[in-house]
């Protein structure tokens, strides 16, 4: 009894210690009492300012392309779009005859791109080049018989016109293949022109005797019906229109105003641009010719000021960027380009398409280039390469590369030719097996492949195969505009099979590093002596693998010695962005 009342004593002392302190402004600490059960225990420091630690980087979309691109003050639309080349005969038959239609192609629109930005099941492209439409005397319609009409194998312009709508309604535009430089034989206007006395005579270019070779040696002076001779450069099925006739060119322009006023096309590829006005001094790229395509120019953007012009000029880099220069193209296709990348594959040796990408970026306007693997004209990208890996290194290159891509339509599933031209035209492999889903009916050329792995139906599950991974490139094309319109550096690379390329926009850097050999690569370089950079980047794979450490720029705005990986397995594939620290 006595030690109970001790203890309240005690108790009562502290008490008034207590509000003894408090009433003079200060604080006791509060000790709380050890437990029997639970030990006094020392807690451990905590850094007075602790910086908190990051978490792995995650890939940011950088302003994506939602619905049909538009441009913006420094780029046109075409910029931010990833075009895909379709010959309507081959791409899909909805009526069973064995010919692909218009009809076909709006089935088949959902898998180019079904407008849905969240699906991952289109193959995203936005906008579409179809090889020509009009009546011919070919199966392949380079040489029209009528500009006003649609082929009837094809289907109706009422089809087309409709094609039209379900394309733009997905957010994809579509551009025509346009045959200035010449028409059929079977066109109305030559047959009339035989008759030396016809108003069409002078649209055809004529003589008595042959006058000499064409651009390439070949003969170009073909025996006519009702005698002499006509001028034809790429065959006598081909007469040329003679350009310096005032009204060969008002006819091809109001030919241009129909399809773009009337029918609502978006645009034209212009097949042959470099022959079309020819002079005793040039048979091809006049200056003639390059007059005749500035007047062109203006008369199509005063109908539509949004309408693209692609040109196929066929020559080398420091001819082509003459058309775009002069104001007379708005965009070309990179012939040399397409070469050097084919070539870098074979041989392993990256310099090759860097160097010639090295240069079109000093000699074309700011992105200003329609880069491409092959076309209806080459050898499939497939037969080309012959391997898989290599096949996707050239998607890897073409669609982070500067410029505006296009895609020949089975190239994302691999499918081969080899020329003549029509085993390079061959019918789209939707399925597996001889009609290869094409038709119902017997197609108008032997599928490529019988090969079921070749096909949309294998490849279009498998997240691993070639069409899936160009699914993810053109997809990360339209999420990041670096790689749309972002300005390209070439990086200092070594060894030969390192293929480096830095894109940098305002917005955004991405950087993009593949190994092209078939072995590991341990000890390889990469740096820019100087650049866009500023800082530090925490630095993740638009592709999804791995961790990778941080880059810091050096004081010119470049990097040194930077290693994504200490080794770069065979085939490697990173498409990096760069992601600013602290900014």
């Amino acid at each position: 009894m006595r030690r109970r009342n001790a203890r309240g004593a005690l108790l009562c002392l502290l008490l008034m210690v207590s509000l003894l302190l408090a009433s003079c402004g200060g604080t006791a600490p509060v000790q709380p009492t050890p437990s029997a059960a639970e030990p006094a225990t020392t807690p451990s420091p905590v850094p007075p300012t602790a910086t908190p630690t990051l978490g792995p980087p995650v890939p940011e979309p950088v302003e994506p392309v939602t619905g049909m691109p538009q441009g913006d003050e420094r780029f046109p639309w075409w910029n931010h779009s990833v075009f895909y080349e379709i010959f309507v005969r081959s791409f899909y038959d909805s009526d069973g005859d064995g010919i692909g239609d218009f009809n076909g192609i709006i089935e088949k629109l959902d898998y180019l791109n079904d407008g849905e930005p969240k699906t991952d099941t289109e193959l995203g492209v936005t906008a579409l080049w179809l090889m020509p439409i009009f009546p011919a005397a070919s199966y392949h319609g380079y040489d029209a018989t009528d500009y006003y009409s649609v082929n009837p194998e094809y289907g109706t312009m009422e089809d087309f016109k409709r094609l039209l709508d379900e394309a733009h309604a997905r957010g994809m535009r579509v551009i025509i293949d346009l045959m200035l430089n010449h028409t059929s034989r079977e066109h109305p206007w030559f047959v009339e022109a035989q008759n030396p006395d016809s108003p069409y005579r002078d649209w055809y270019i004529w003589a008595e005797e042959p006058q000499g070779r064409g651009p390439d040696g070949q003969v170009v002076w073909h025996p006519a019906p009702s005698g002499g001779y006509y001028y034809g450069l790429f065959w006598d099925g081909m007469p040329d229109l003679n350009f310096t006739n005032p009204d060969v060119t008002s006819e091809m322009q109001e030919v241009a105003r129909f399809w773009l006023e009337d029918v609502g096309v978006d645009g034209f590829r212009l097949d042959g641009a470099r022959y079309l006005v020819e002079t005793e001094q040039a048979l091809a790229d006049s200056d003639a010719n390059h007059a005749w395509f500035q007047e062109f120019n203006t008369f199509v953007k005063g109908v539509n000021p949004e309408a693209v012009l692609v040109g196929e000029v066929w020559t080398t880099t420091f001819t082509v960027v003459t058309y775009i220069k002069g104001g007379e193209l708005d965009t070309a296709f990179a012939f040399d380009q397409a070469a050097a990348i084919l070539s870098s594959l074979n041989f392993a040796r990256a310099e090759t398409a860097l160097d010639q990408m090295a240069l079109d970026a000093r000699l074309y306007p700011e992105g200003q280039l329609a880069p491409f693997l092959t076309n209806h004209d080459q050898n499939r990208v497939m037969s080309e390469l012959g391997d898989q890996e290599e096949v996707r290194h050239a998607a890897a290159m073409l669609l982070t590369a500067w410029g505006t891509p296009f895609i020949y339509y089975g190239e994302e599933i691999g499918m081969t030719g080899v020329k003549p031209d029509e085993r390079i035209r061959t019918p789209m492999q939707w399925a597996g097996g001889d009609k290869a889903g094409f038709t119902t009916g017997t197609p108008w050329q032997p599928v490529s492949q019988t090969d079921p792995a070749f096909t949309v139906e294998a490849q279009s599950e498998d997240p691993d195969s070639l069409l899936s991974f160009y699914r993810r490139l053109v997809k990360l094309r339209s999420e990041h505009i670096a790689l749309r319109v972002g300005q390209p550096y070439f990086l200092e690379i070594d060894p030969a099979p390192v293929y480096a390329l830095l894109r940098a926009s305002p917005e955004e850097v991405v950087l993009v590093v593949l190994n092209l050999g078939k072995e590991a690569v341990s000890e390889y370089n990469l740096s820019l002596e100087s650049g866009p950079l500023q800082g530090r980047y925490r630095v993740v794979d638009l592709l999804g693998a791995g961790e990778f450490p941080d880059l810091e720029a050096n004081a010119e705005g470049g990097f040194d010695q930077y290693l994504p990986l200490p080794e770069l397995p065979p085939n490697a594939r990173l498409i990096l962005q760069l992601q600013p620290v602290g900014r």
